[in-house]
């Protein structure tokens, strides 16, 4: 008589998988966390009903509510730019890709004369420009 023998089943779970999966989650979470730039300039901007947005900006030029100038190129971090070389810093942003937009982001409580010199040197080097504002809620 022969005798089989019987295979015991543990129960029991592995948790190698899962510790794979966790460490792939923060992975991503890290790598997305910093790929983000804050926005480290407080403006109040303007209020619009339109809503309509541009997505191949160059340059964004921001003017806060003391009429300091800071610009970034694409989504790096702005850096503080004095008004008379803000054309020259512009230029040279500009002159690597011509096809994009500038976006102008100017807080609601500085002077216009501000605003201005930005839409100028805009429009004597025909580039397109775009005004930032914040949209109403309905």
């Amino acid at each position: 008589m022969s005798l089989k023998k019987r295979i015991k089943v543990e129960a029991g779970f592995s948790m190698s998988s899962m510790t794979d999966i966790i460490f792939l989650l923060l992975l991503f979470f890290i790598m997305a966390s910093t790929m983000s730039s804050p926005n480290d300039i407080k403006l109040n901007l303007p209020q619009s009903k339109a809503s309509s947005s541009t997505k191949a900006v160059i340059a964004k030029v921001s003017i806060d509510a003391d009429g300091n100038y800071f610009v970034a190129k694409g989504t790096s971090m702005p850096e503080a730019v004095a008004p008379d070389v803000l054309e020259s810093y512009i230029l040279n942003l500009v002159a690597q890709d011509t096809t994009t937009y500038i976006a102008l982001h100017a807080d609601q409580n500085i002077a216009y004369k501000e605003v201005v010199r930005v839409l100028d040197i805009a429009n004597q080097h025909k580039l397109k420009l775009v005004i930032a504002t914040q949209t109403t809620k309905k």
